[in-house]
């Protein structure tokens, strides 16, 4: 199964400590090592970077362990594939655009006998 990070702060907090070691179970420190992902907003904007490299060993993820930034809310998931491939794809965290606000979010386990359309 994949794992998750949030945080959710009542004023502009640093997350790279948290986030140091959790991507340090990409692939360093536990098996995760199916891609990675993360996001975080910046007022109503939403940053959002993935790699489907182990976030352990990513340049993206090393970019985000050493740059300073503050922030209210922050999800992060590191993957453990146990159903579809390893690519960007399946990475999360998902991010949509709907009624004017930008969402993300991830989940963990498969989503069985999914059925889509409206």
């Amino acid at each position: 199964m994949c794992q998750l990070l949030g945080m959710n702060s009542a004023t502009p907090a640093d997350f790279r400590s948290s986030f140091s070691d959790f991507a340090a179970r990409g692939g360093e420190t536990d098996k995760h090592v199916d891609g990675w992902g993360l996001a975080f907003y910046e007022g109503r904007g939403l940053r959002t970077f993935l790699d489907s490299l182990p976030a352990a060993r990513s340049p993206i993820s090393e970019l985000l362990r050493r740059y300073p930034v503050k922030t209210r809310n922050m999800i992060s998931h590191i993957r453990y594939a146990t159903a579809g491939g390893v690519s960007l794809e399946n990475v999360h965290p998902f991010t949509r655009e709907m009624w004017g606000i930008q969402w993300c979010f991830a989940h963990n386990g498969d989503t069985h006998k999914f059925k889509g359309g409206s």
